[in-house]
């Protein structure tokens, strides 16, 4: 094997990564390293998981795991990465940040000499990797300040591949563009991403899913998350953008702060005296919450409120609601979003363009691919 392509965040670049390697081989192998590092619907436990916290896993280096189909999550923790790694084609290497930068780095660099890697592209989705600290809606500084940092000093040369600009919904589209300049890698179309699409029937990235309906033609304003923040589809969201290492870090006050950070309690001290707070932070007292959202089960009932908050966010000029954005609006537990999208979609086809629902038929939907 020998290229590295290294998941800045967890699953949903994971995703992302095996689209662009797809959409780029031409037949060379690769490998992802990814974090563990899901949404508290998938892992209660906040935070990332580590190798003590799976079953099934094959050693690939000294300090590095890889993830397969027949890997389990011990619970009470939970994970993405097993079901990823059954659907991709290239290996999915767990990276555990627990001793900070410095142990991140170690992982890496066994990586790179094992694979023979003449190269390594850190994959984000969305561009937060290239943030200053201080934006307004920066939501994950952590994980991806970490994965950028980590990258310095691998001994082969890194480029950062952004590709959504601004669909994570934590720095705008205009940010991200700004800082990652013009040297556009690669732009997805739909038959790259069709590859991989349906894993999104089950995987929880609205991120991933928002950039595969971009790759589809879906172009305005999309609501997600539980606190309904607003992203913009446009023709630039399918675009691969490449940022040489060097640059990226100039950029990332995060990630230079975090050079040498040597666990990840300490890595999470750092990014909470420079952004205010790290996203392990947001996590705790989620989880705390332990909230519990009464679960309907009433099917004409969800179908009227269902059709009453599209109404409403249409009327506030958003074109599509991810899933899972819709699920949060209507109470519902994160275990009934496959119910809900599948009476939608079979009563209402019209507004469904995968993986995405459509506030109104074909609103501001562009085929062009």
């Amino acid at each position: 094997m020998g290229r590295l392509l290294i998941a800045a965040g967890g699953g949903g670049d994971a995703l992302a990564a095996a689209i662009i390697h797809a959409a780029t081989t031409d037949g060379e192998p690769a490998c992802i390293a990814t974090f563990a590092w899901d949404r508290l619907v998938i892992d209660p436990l906040p935070g990332p998981r580590g190798q003590a916290d799976f079953s099934g896993l094959q050693m690939f280096t000294k300090s590095t795991a890889r993830v397969t189909g027949d890997t389990r999550p011990i619970p009470p923790a939970g994970s993405t990465l097993p079901g990823l790694a059954a659907e991709i084609d290239p290996p999915l290497i767990l990276l555990d940040p627990a001793d900070g930068t410095r142990g991140l780095r170690i992982q890496l660099r066994e990586l790179v000499m094992s694979l023979g890697s003449p190269r390594a592209e850190l994959v984000d989705v969305g561009g937060d990797v290239l943030a200053h600290g201080d934006e307004p809606e920066l939501r994950s500084p952590l994980a991806d300040a970490l994965a950028l940092a980590a990258c310095a000093d691998l001994g082969i040369p890194v480029d950062v591949l952004v590709v959504g600009a601004g669909l994570d919904g934590e720095l705008t589209e205009g940010q991200v563009l700004t800082r990652a300049g013009s040297d556009i890698a690669l732009q997805l179309s739909a038959a790259d991403t069709d590859r991989y699409a349906y894993i999104l029937d089950w995987h929880p990235s609205e991120a991933t899913a928002l950039l595969i309906a971009a790759t589809r033609g879906a172009r305005g304003t999309a609501e997600i998350r539980d606190g309904g923040l607003l992203v913009q589809l446009s023709d630039n969201s399918s675009n691969v953008y490449r940022i040489e290492l060097a640059r990226a870090l100039a950029i990332s006050a995060p990630a230079r702060a975090l050079q040498d950070a040597s666990s990840l309690d300490e890595a999470e001290t750092i990014t909470r005296q420079l952004c205010g707070f790290s996203e392990i932070d947001y996590e705790r007292a989620k989880a705390a919450r332990a909230d519990t959202p009464h679960q309907r089960i009433n099917l004409r009932d969800l179908d009227h409120e269902a059709r009453i908050y599209e109404a409403d966010a249409a009327a506030r000029g958003i074109d599509f609601l991810t899933f899972r954005r819709l699920a949060e609006a209507l109470g519902l537990r994160y275990s009934m979003i496959d119910q809900l999208r599948s009476h939608l979609t079979a009563t209402r086809p019209d507004h469904y363009l995968p993986p995405l629902w459509m506030t109104s038929p074909l609103r501001n939907w562009v085929h062009d691919n």
